[in-house]
């Protein structure tokens, strides 16, 4: 299959209208991107702050840059202003460099709260009780250059299905709290990307607006 025709696959078998498909552009050439673009597709996902930029310079302007990496505080100038939204606000230390970083620049930068909610210990993100804790405080009304539109997860890299969308549901239920709580006179706060390749479609049965699909697109 083409990228076009596994574009048309995905959008058409099981992504909703009002599910957004970021197709994760991470490690493919130009050439494989410029074929998603001509197919239709405008929102990629990058992971490496310098590779994101590189890309940017050399493709259409109205693509969608989505930054869906860890995001390291001395790469935040990299990133902040160019891409879209920016996933992985993971700790209070790098919201609050992007907020200083994007009051330099004059603009609101959107990102999105990392939330781990995979039991795996690699993995990077507020816990639960941490992002209620800083709402709490108040610490997400000190970034006046950030919309922070929503929350990020990813789940367990297993074949437990039941696990998969346990972990899911935990993301779903902490954004509905959230936005009842420290977000609920912010209708920019609406986002929960979850789900890739190999568990996109449980995500959004479990209600993802964001879903990242990297091999499942471009693997020939």
């Amino acid at each position: 299959m083409t990228i076009r025709e596994r574009l048309k696959d995905i959008r058409q078998t099981t992504s909703p209208a009002n599910v957004t498909l970021i197709a994760v552009s991470k490690t493919q050439p130009l050439a494989a991107i410029r074929e998603a673009y001509a197919a239709g597709q405008r929102a990629f996902g990058e992971s490496r702050p310098q590779a994101l930029r590189e890309k940017a310079a050399q493709l259409p302007a109205d693509i969608e840059w989505h930054f869906i990496g860890h995001l390291q505080s001395n790469k935040v100038k990299l990133v902040c202003g160019l891409a879209h939204t920016i996933h992985s606000g993971d700790s209070p230390a790098l919201l609050r460099t992007l907020n200083d970083e994007a009051q330099r620049r004059q603009c609101v930068q959107r990102c999105l709260l990392q939330v781990r909610i995979a039991q795996e210990p690699t993995k990077f993100g507020f816990m639960p009780d941490h992002l209620r804790q800083l709402s709490a405080e108040g610490f997400f009304t000190t970034l006046p250059h950030l919309q922070i539109a929503g929350l990020m997860g990813m789940a367990t890299l297993t074949d437990n299905t039941a696990q998969i969308r346990a972990e899911f549901r935990t993301l779903r239920q902490l954004f509905a709290e959230m936005k009842q709580t420290a977000f609920l006179d912010n209708p920019a706060f609406c986002e929960r990307s979850m789900g890739m390749s190999g568990d996109y479609t449980i995500a959004i049965e479990e209600g993802s607006t964001m879903i990242r699909i990297g091999t499942l697109l471009f693997t020939h």
